[in-house]
């Protein structure tokens, strides 16, 4: 089936459309799939969405210091992104050290206009 353009931006006005940013290193040995669990069953962080909440976008930070989260949220803007989680395992110390930069990604995200939420699954 082909899409298009037309038809995918045919959207309900203020839908949200989030996106989860997560760990580079993390991403090595987590498939992201408690993320999404929790996305998909509107658990913990995500229990406040409705049941039409999209997520768009799945990404993994770049590596220290961050350095891709600011070109892909531009790109996700594009898709009408309204809010990124920055995922659990960005922000523990137990599993994975915390993240040395997370208060420099949540200030680029949120200097685009974009809302910041602090969690995914934990």
């Amino acid at each position: 089936m082909k899409w298009s353009q037309e038809a995918l931006n045919e959207e309900k006005p203020g839908k949200e459309k989030i996106a989860v940013v997560r760990c580079e290193t993390v991403a090595e040995v987590c498939p992201g799939a408690a993320c999404f669990k929790a996305f998909n069953k509107k658990k913990r962080h995500f229990q406040k969405y409705p049941e039409d909440a999209e997520l768009i976008g799945f990404i993994t930070c770049g590596g220290c210091p961050g350095r891709r989260v600011s070109r892909l949220v531009d790109s996700l803007i594009k898709h009408g992104l309204t809010t990124v989680h920055l995922s659990s395992c960005m922000l523990l110390d137990g599993d994975y050290p915390p993240c040395p930069h997370v208060e420099e990604i949540r200030k680029s995200i949120a200097a685009k206009g974009i809302k910041v939420v602090d969690g995914t699954h934990h």
